[in-house]
């Protein structure tokens, strides 16, 4: 029979073991739930599928796609703020969810980067400024001098007030000081059918859509908004190219988790992102469907997601957006 000192020890060291192991040492441990606050079929849920597969057999535990669309991504969002941070609940955003809907909402019940935990940005997606085929301009230059002796004449469209595609034609007009009017829709897919018909005569639409009707003829594509032209549209220049100086402006897409997420997890999982970001097949399919990798960890996403938020902020206050 042990001595009760003896046994009193073994217990002691078992606890001491216990106590330095943390409890999510083990992580994943099971599935992973990733929200989208969009519904399916759309450019996130494009994104997210492309990744999960990879990722799935890098952290060994299925992903578990949650659509919980609505207010421009909002109701996703509180959802997984509301969640455990314990990297069982992941979100995919944008630009509108993180960085445009804070200076949109007056009463947004979610605040960045108080009630989030990045995890990685994976990647960055230009626009491409487009016309309908109508318009005499071939290159963005030979439009600014058509909307510029048509002050109030040439309508835009977007798909609604306060999006990226009425802030970056927003953008646009500031530094051109063309005088354009704006006709907001519910979503991309009629203002997209209005510029083919020409009810409206400009518009900023993402590559993958643009690129795919620029080729058929049924828009023109007179630049692309980032820093370097698009392999979708190989001959589109840029706006910096065509006389523009400085104008890059792309949306991002990243992956967060609720606020409070342990130091181990956060490495963990966003390490993940980085196996996954440098496979060649999942580089090169995302270009394919328009946007640029662009992989960036937890520390520097979060001094990412702290630049572009004043940025956007300026683009809403000057447009006179708000959504209440």
């Amino acid at each position: 029979m042990k001595r009760p000192h003896k046994i009193l020890a073994a217990l002691l060291a078992t606890f001491s073991f216990a106590v330095a192991l943390p409890a999510h040492a083990a992580f994943p441990e099971k599935p992973i739930r990733l929200v989208i606050g969009f519904p399916a079929g759309g450019p996130l849920d494009q994104h997210a599928r492309l990744l999960t597969e990879r990722l799935q057999a890098v952290l060994g535990q299925p992903i578990v796609i949650d659509y919980k669309s609505g207010a421009g991504g909002t109701v996703g969002a509180q959802d997984v703020m509301k969640a455990p941070a314990d990297g069982y609940t992941l979100m995919l955003a944008n630009t509108g969810v993180m960085v445009i809907n804070p200076a949109l909402y007056s009463k947004l019940p979610y605040q960045t980067t108080r009630d989030f935990t990045p995890i990685a940005r994976t990647a960055m997606q230009p626009l491409a400024l487009l016309v309908n085929p109508k318009v005499p301009a071939n290159n963005l230059k030979e439009f600014m001098d058509y909307a510029r002796t048509r002050p109030g004449q040439v309508n835009y469209g977007s798909a609604g007030n306060g999006g990226i595609s009425h802030l970056v034609p927003e953008m646009f007009k500031s530094e051109t000081g063309l005088f354009m009017v704006h006709i907001p829709y519910r979503g991309s897919a009629p203002a997209f059918t209005d510029l083919m018909g020409g009810q409206v005569q400009f518009m900023a639409e993402s590559i993958p859509q643009a690129a795919t009707y620029h080729k058929q003829g049924k828009v023109k594509a007179l630049a692309v908004t980032s820093r370097e032209r698009n392999p979708a549209l190989p001959d589109t220049p840029t706006v910096i190219e065509s006389g523009i100086k400085g104008f890059e402006v792309v949306g991002f897409y990243g992956f967060l988790a609720p606020a409070g997420l342990p130091k181990d997890v956060t490495a963990k999982l966003s390490d993940a992102f980085r196996q996954v970001m440098a496979t060649p097949e999942i580089r090169n399919r995302m270009v394919t469907q328009g946007a640029d990798p662009a992989f960036l960890g937890s520390d520097d996403f979060l001094k990412f997601l702290n630049a572009e938020m004043p940025r956007w902020a300026d683009a809403v206050k000057k447009s006179g957006a708000r959504m209440d």
